[in-house]
């Protein structure tokens, strides 16, 4: 798992993780970055995993990841009961959300939850 690792008095490091170990490229998008779908391209590692780092403030976070360019949230976000982390969003679609609280987090999406 990640390291967890506190960088200042205002911002933590926040590991994502997407496992999709069959994917050419993995990017980052969310409210932390404007939705912009190339600006953080994640980094593959061994395992199949893709992983990036962001020093992020205390606060609330929408993202989702973008495998070979299509936005990917997760199976079961439609049961809001089952998946409480992820929201609806203006394009009938959901989001995965993050609540930074000055600790350190870790957001890790499993091999399930990329769409084939």
């Amino acid at each position: 798992m990640a390291k967890r690792e506190k960088l200042s008095e205002s911002t933590d490091r926040t590991v994502f993780v997407c496992h999709a170990p069959d994917a050419e490229s993995v990017f980052l998008a969310g409210t932390f970055n404007d939705w912009d779908p190339q600006s953080m391209p994640m980094q593959r590692k061994g395992d199949g995993a893709w992983r990036t780092e962001l020093e992020l403030a205390p606060g609330r976070y929408e993202y989702k990841f973008i495998l070979d360019g299509r936005w990917c949230c997760e199976p079961g976000c439609e049961d809001k009961a089952v998946r409480p982390h992820c929201v609806p969003n203006s394009f009938g679609t959901m989001n995965r959300v993050i609540e930074v609280s000055g600790g350190g987090s870790v957001v890790e999406v499993g091999a399930g939850d990329v769409p084939s």
